[in-house]
């Protein structure tokens, strides 16, 4: 693919920077950022009109141990860049069980429904994430006595109320998220849903979930099933089944946590396509492209580059198999990412700098998008 300029001299100019700079520094060999944003010159206004280009929404989790606020509520900078970037977004964590339901019985709707709102004055949709996990959930849940009955209403409950709640304001759900393990086998062990009440509620989820709103897109989601394996193979094996039994599922979404220590995983669109091929749509939920940088020094050109091309390589394969119609990265600014907190040694894995100019995998993504759909775009 050819690139613009833009990107070869945002590569030679991280070349300057000196091994033993900060991250921080290595946004001042970047062109200087307008003091606007042009709207011409954005992802969504590039974006093909059928390609949602989305970004997860900072906040909950681990920003909540960070030494600043809440970053979609107090940092204006961030949010015009969210506003004027994508055209879908999801909650990083403001719709997880341990945030919106922190008590039994007692919802936290404030944060989600600001971004809902946000979503609705900037012509955004929104992704919900995510309803049944083995992760996140609050400890009321985890560690309470219920029975069986028990659980199973609580279940019932969280979904159609969180659901019913944003009903016809949500495009998609990541309904049940991480249901398997490595191996295919399903996670028997950790997910208090599986483990006591059994592998047939993941299709309840989907049934209440889909009572709750019946225009929403229900989708499963997981990581490590970029390409063609025994855990992707596992979800190719269970989501015909449960749809023969008349289980309402709409969509098979791959996180692409990927990280330039690794390969880039080469079957990626075939694997997309193998879904689009059971008549599903497909996303590209979660992406982020973490590279190995030690503290206080900053990525090489070399790293950068090769970051760009993960990027690029994982929107071109999403762009060519037809219902793959979300692409989604997981924070756009290194200012919020998880990543640094949950991989020692690894960071600067999103395509803008903490003072949100542009890397080269932001220009790999704007160019890619540009040509998959020539003067067409999410305006």
């Amino acid at each position: 693919m050819q690139v613009r300029s833009s990107i070869a001299a945002a590569v030679l100019a991280s070349a300057m920077i000196l091994p033993a700079a900060a991250p921080a520094l290595a946004a001042q060999h970047q062109p200087p950022r307008p003091h606007g944003i042009e709207k011409k010159d954005t992802l969504r206004w590039v974006a093909p009109q059928d390609l949602k280009i989305g970004t997860a929404v900072a906040g909950g989790g681990h920003h909540e141990t960070q030494p600043y606020p809440d970053p979609f509520t107090f940092d204006q900078e961030y949010r015009k860049h969210l506003a004027a970037e994508f055209s879908s977004v999801s909650p990083e964590n403001q719709s997880k069980w341990e945030f919106i339901h922190p008590e039994q019985g007692t919802y936290r709707f404030a944060e989600m429904d600001a971004i809902v709102e946000f979503a609705q004055e900037n012509k955004q949709v929104v992704r919900g994430h995510t309803l049944f996990w083995h992760s996140q959930n609050p400890a009321w849940l985890e560690e309470g006595d219920f029975t069986k009955d028990e659980l199973r209403a609580i279940l019932k409950d969280h979904i159609q109320t969180v659901v019913g709640r944003y009903a016809g304001k949500i495009q998609q759900w990541d309904v049940a998220n991480e249901i398997f393990n490595g191996d295919g086998t399903l996670r028997t062990t950790d997910n208090i849903w599986i483990r006591e009440l059994g592998p047939e509620i993941i299709a309840d989820a989907f049934r209440w979930a889909h009572e709750a709103d019946p225009k929403a897109k229900l989708f499963f989601n997981d990581y490590g099933v970029e390409g063609i394996n025994a855990k992707s193979n596992a979800y190719l094996e269970l989501i015909p089944r449960l749809q023969a039994q008349g289980v309402p599922i709409d969509g098979f979404a791959i996180q692409g946590h990927l990280s330039t220590r690794y390969g880039f995983p080469g079957d990626l669109q075939a694997n997309l396509q193998r879904f689009d091929d059971l008549g599903l749509e497909t996303a590209i939920t979660e992406i982020d492209v973490r590279m190995d940088v030690a503290a206080g020094t900053a990525p090489t050109a070399a790293q950068l580059e090769k970051q760009s091309g993960y990027y690029q390589r994982a929107l071109e394969a999403c762009v060519a198999v037809d219902e793959c119609n979300s692409f989604t990265i997981w924070g756009f600014t290194d200012k919020y990412s998880w990543v640094p907190v949950f991989f020692a040694g690894e960071g600067e894995a999103t395509v803008m700098w903490n003072d949100f100019t542009r890397k080269p995998a932001y220009y790999a993504l704007q160019d890619t998008l540009e040509q998959a759909s020539p003067g067409r775009g999410n305006r």
